[in-house]
């Protein structure tokens, strides 16, 4: 009358934590920082990191996002600016 019971077990599959770019923004603040935008980028960059620490990846997500969005927008510039210096300086 009682058979064997059979259990399964499902694991949920881990959620990727989100990226936090913090190199990148340390590079960008050392290196290519027109208008602070490096170093805000860190500030955003740590934010994320510390979401992450705090289980918050909804957070962690929208900080390293920010973070990402602002290392491009230093890096474009601050390599736009070189540029520009170099050309005025060979030309001059």
């Amino acid at each position: 009358a009682f058979g064997p019971t059979i259990t399964s077990f499902v694991q949920p599959e881990p959620v990727p934590k989100p990226q936090d770019f913090v190199l990148w923004s340390f590079f960008n603040s050392m290196f290519c920082n027109p208008f602070c935008l490096g170093f805000i980028a860190l500030i955003f960059s740590i934010k994320a990191r510390d979401m992450v620490i705090a289980q918050d990846l909804s957070a962690a997500g929208s900080y390293g996002r920010t973070s990402k969005h602002l290392n491009i927008a230093a890096l474009c510039l601050g390599t736009l600016v070189t540029i520009i210096f170099l050309v005025v300086l060979v030309v001059y």
